[in-house]
């Protein structure tokens, strides 16, 4: 009898996969914090990404193109601390982020598009949120640590069933115990508390864990008695120590490593006993077996990785590959890469071997969280890993039920792919009809469908599937170069929240500069390219500028506002700016404070609308350089104002959450008041379906903007329809086209521009492709319809601000016939620069209405009334390809083919051909 136990993970090696399995290009983020940075599921991989409060996602193991496809999920407005999948439910990860909040997110399969908005929201917290762990045995139970408290959430409740005190610093590591009964936190205070959370707050026992305060990380081994802590010594060398929590005076076991400034993070599969430690920022990993009976750290192996760690993680055993004896896979996340590194422990046999795969923990819960929290000690039921008789079984939490689609029959598919008409433009496969974000309507549900001339087989896929927008595929893209504007230096990228930060008609740019004496420069659309180095010709104002607006009737006339609460007129020559202007044509007192912003009317020439800080909105007649009416009723700042697209009535939004909407002809208080955006931190107003309805954008109550959809008629009763959107810090700036219905959305700073639909019925919202940019943008401003290239099918031109260059996007309809005007893409428009009436006939009480422009290029003709195409002829049915060859029928081809390649045998063979020489050239 041998006196020791042999290990059988003695011959175990570590793995290191080929380039080729990498998967690469991807931007992993540094951020410090207690997490990981990496987790997995069976399914899929989340990861920190470089941009704040953006995670990667992808499937786990997918195969080509499709294991190298990295989707981004936006998830707070501060940076991702930590993240954790549920241990039951695949799809189903919690986030924590220093926006102080914990997100949890229904993940759909790969392929599908990512949520925009999370399931659940708890907190905020007093402090960022630095650890997060599902419960292992009741679904529905998380623990998160948010500097000195802990917490234990009833997820589906949205409460905390108990904070766990006594916390003398940050708290680094919360980790629950296999049998879920216990809690065990790491704190900078150096102790090491454990906690039965259900027993009573305070820890049942502490003690010193390591000596230096760096980070500290904690994991459970199989059994509650025992668990790890791994940490710094007086020496600051990185050490791991093995406790037993009925005697937690001393470790049973300690090993000192070495004096790398990385935490390390353990990796423990309390099945096998091996325990990986990574550290961040090292090259290599160290792995040690953990016996609890004899309690030692045996040393396993070591690997030497091809890159620096930044974050690490356990695939679970469920996900392994037993059958090649694959007993760990750690998830290496470096700078640009996620590598897989199997462990492997040689066998002769191809089979599976039970020595090594012993029964783990299913997917399915042992309890829910009131009888866990009740007494309830149930586990999790054991499965076995032999594939032979592993259950094949899934668990789907109820906290976020997954969005399914209703089926669609095969014979309406086959029906939508005969009946689609060639000059309908592309369509959308049936899983994109739906929008992944749905907006939550309070007003009556009715159908409703858009575009026109829709089959019945496309009808009755709306009537399954919702209606969809004809700008679904909508595509927005950057113009040539030789278009930007570049060498743009000194600008103002400070200007207030409740300005758009620059404005631009068909002629021209004027953007504020960061220089002293509020000055604001002119650039030439029609004159792009290289700015020179040397200084612009600017307009001087004096003081900081607020808001500035272009006059639509006047192209050379440009208002600005200033923080000495005037508001200056400027009028630029023809020819541009070509030197520096200090005068005005005319300046505008009567504000008390700075103002807010500008708004010109959209039908009166001379009529302008301003804000400001003394609560009052003034409409001022600039022929006459004077205030006509002020109107009064707000209670704190004014996010935004707008004009209706008639003129008659004047919309705005409040910081103290109220919209309301004033006929400053009539009165000086408001005719409709209702409910605004709950958040504080910004908003914006605009009129939308055809003065039908008002849309604002702005922030929910946990800061994360939102689309709201009003009846100008009805405010009090609320919005008609609230659709939530990201977590993000700046306010969306809608620009809002009305001759297609589509608002453009985005806020300085995004990279994203979201693109939706707008009905004044049900659904309300149908959601479009987004333009994405690489780099965030300053300023995003819509120009006049007339600016459109309408024989691409050009239906919206904007201007995107960067920070050293103007450029244009032009966003698009993919359409097949081109050749013909796209007239249900392009109604007549407004002739919206040249008034309808005047200053005096407006505040005398007139109205009018814009003249309208058909904007059908000469020599087109419109689609509608183009010839309609035959039909294509339908590619063969899939039963041809799928119809079973007989061995007979398969010789036969191979034959053919073989034959083929070689050629005829009578047929001269190719240096036949060639000609030879003379005997006597050979001399």
């Amino acid at each position: 009898m041998h006196r020791f136990k042999v290990s059988k993970f003695r011959h175990m090696e570590a793995r290191l996969p080929r380039r080729e399995a990498w998967i690469n290009d991807i931007r992993a983020g540094t951020t410090p914090s207690c997490g990981n940075h990496i987790k997995s599921s069976c399914s899929l991989i989340a990861f920190n990404s470089d941009r704040p409060g953006v995670l990667g996602i992808m499937p786990l193991d997918g195969q080509g193109e499709d294991k190298r496809h990295v989707t981004h999920l936006g998830c707070h407005s501060d940076v991702v601390t930590d993240l954790d999948f549920s241990p039951f439910d695949d799809f189903l990860l919690a986030t924590g982020s220093a926006d102080r909040t914990v997100k949890l997110w229904r993940l759909p399969a790969p392929g599908q598009a990512l949520p925009t908005v999370p399931g659940l929201v708890l907190g905020p917290e007093t402090l960022q949120v630095e650890v997060l762990q599902f419960h292992p045995t009741a679904d529905g139970i998380l623990a998160s640590a948010a500097g000195v408290a802990v917490k234990v959430w009833d997820v589906a409740r949205q409460q905390p069933l108990t904070e766990l005190a006594a916390h003398g610093d940050l708290v680094q590591s919360t980790v629950w115990s296999q049998d879920g009964a216990l809690l065990a936190t790491a704190c900078k205070d150096k102790q090491l508390r454990v906690f039965d959370p259900r027993a009573q707050a305070e820890a049942s026992q502490s003690t010193q864990a390591h000596e230096n305060c760096r980070t500290s990380r904690l994991v459970w081994t199989g059994t509650q008695e025992h668990l790890m802590s791994t940490g710094a010594n007086q020496m600051r060398e990185r050490e791991v120590k093995l406790w037993d929590t009925r005697h937690l005076s001393s470790a049973l076991a300690s090993l000192t490593l070495d004096t790398s400034p990385g935490s390390l993070m353990p990796l423990l599969d309390p099945d096998s006993g091996l325990l990986i430690l990574a550290g961040k920022g090292d090259s290599q990993l160290f792995c040690y077996e953990v016996a609890t009976l004899q309690p030692e750290l045996s040393p396993v192996n070591q690997c030497i990785l091809e890159s620096t760690l930044r974050g690490a993680a356990l695939v679970p055993r469920r996900a392994l590959a037993v059958l090649n004896c694959e007993v760990l896979r750690v998830l290496q996340l470096s700078d640009t890469a996620i590598m897989p590194i199997s462990y492997r422990v040689p066998r002769k046999a191809v089979e599976f071997h039970e020595d090594l795969f012993p029964d783990t923990t299913g997917c399915v819960p042992a309890s829910e969280p009131r009888a866990w929290w009740a007494g309830s000690n149930q586990q999790v039921q054991r499965v076995s890993l032999n594939p032979a008789r592993r259950p094949h079984t899934s668990f789907t939490s109820p906290l976020l039920p997954p969005m399914e689609l209703p089926p669609i029959p095969a014979q309406l598919v086959e029906m939508l792919v005969e009946d689609t008409d060639p000059s309908e433009g592309f369509s959308s496969p049936p899983s994109s009809l739906a929008s992944p974000s749905t907006p939550s309507s309070l007003g009556p549900s009715r159908s409703s469908t858009s575009g026109i001339g829709t089959s019945p087989s496309q009808r009755s896929l709306q009537s399954l599937l919702g209606p969809s927008s004809k700008f679904r595929h909508a595509q927005g893209t950057v113009l040539h170069r030789d278009s930007h504007i570049t060498n743009l230096k000194g600008l103002n990228l400070t200007t207030p929240g409740e300005s758009d930060g620059f404005c631009a008609n068909r002629l021209r740019v004027a953007v504020p500069l960061l220089s002293s004496g509020g000055q604001v420069a002119v650039l030439e659309l029609r004159k792009p390219g290289r700015l020179p180095d040397t200084t612009l010709p600017t307009l001087q104002n004096g003081a900081a500028v607020t808001d500035l607006a272009w006059d639509p009737f006047d192209p050379h006339r440009l208002a600005v506002a200033g923080e000495d609460a005037r508001i200056r007129l400027w009028r630029v020559p023809p020819e541009g700016l070509e030197e520096v202007l200090t005068t005005p044509e005319a300046t505008l007192t009567g504000h008390r404070e700075k103002i807010y912003s500008l708004c010109f009317h959209p039908l009166a020439a001379d009529v302008l609308a301003s804000s400001s800080y003394d609560l009052t909105i003034c409409i001022w007649d600039l022929q006459a350089g004077a205030e006509r009416l002020r109107l009064q009723g707000h209670r704190e700042q004014i996010f935004g104002l707008a004009w209706s697209p008639d003129g008659q009535q004047l919309a705005t939004v409040c910081k103290d959450g109220r919209v309301r909407v004033y006929d400053p002809r009539s009165g000086p208080k408001p005719l409709q008041e209702g409910p605004g955006p709950e958040g504080s931190r910004g908003a914006r107003i605009v009129w939308v379906c055809d003065g039908h309805c008002l849309l604002v954008s702005g922030f929910d109550s946990r800061s994360e903007r939102q689309l709201l959809l009003y009846a100008p008629e009805a405010l009090a009763g609320g919005p008609l329809a609230v659709l939530g959107l990201d977590v993000a810090p700046s306010t969306l700036l809608p620009s809002y086209d009305p001759d297609t219905g589509l608002v453009l959305l985005t806020g300085k700073g995004d990279t994203r521009v979201f693109l939706y639909e707008l009905l004044p019925e049900a659904p309300f919202f149908l959601e479009c492709n987004s333009f994405t940019s690489p780099d965030p943008h300053k300023g995003f401003v819509l120009l006049p319809k007339t600016e459109c290239d309408v024989r691409e099918v050009e239906f919206a031109r904007c201007l995107r601000l960067r920070q050293t260059s103007l450029e244009p996007v032009a966003f698009r309809l993919p359409r097949v016939r081109k050749e013909f005007f796209q007239d249900d893409v392009f109604p007549d428009t407004a002739v919206s620069w040249e008034p309808v009436l005047s200053a005096e006939a407006w505040l005398g009480g007139a109205n009018g209405q814009p003249q309208l422009l058909c904007l059908q290029p000469p020599g087109m003709t419109p689609v509608s009334q183009a010839p309609r195409e035959a039909p294509a002829r339908r590619a063969p049915s899939s039963a041809l390809y799928l119809e079973e060859k007989s061995d007979q029928q398969k010789k036969e081809e191979l034959l053919n083919a073989m034959v083929a390649k070689l050629g005829n045998r009578e047929d001269p063979l190719p240096q036949d051909s060639f000609e030879g020489v003379d005997e006597d050239e050979w001399d």
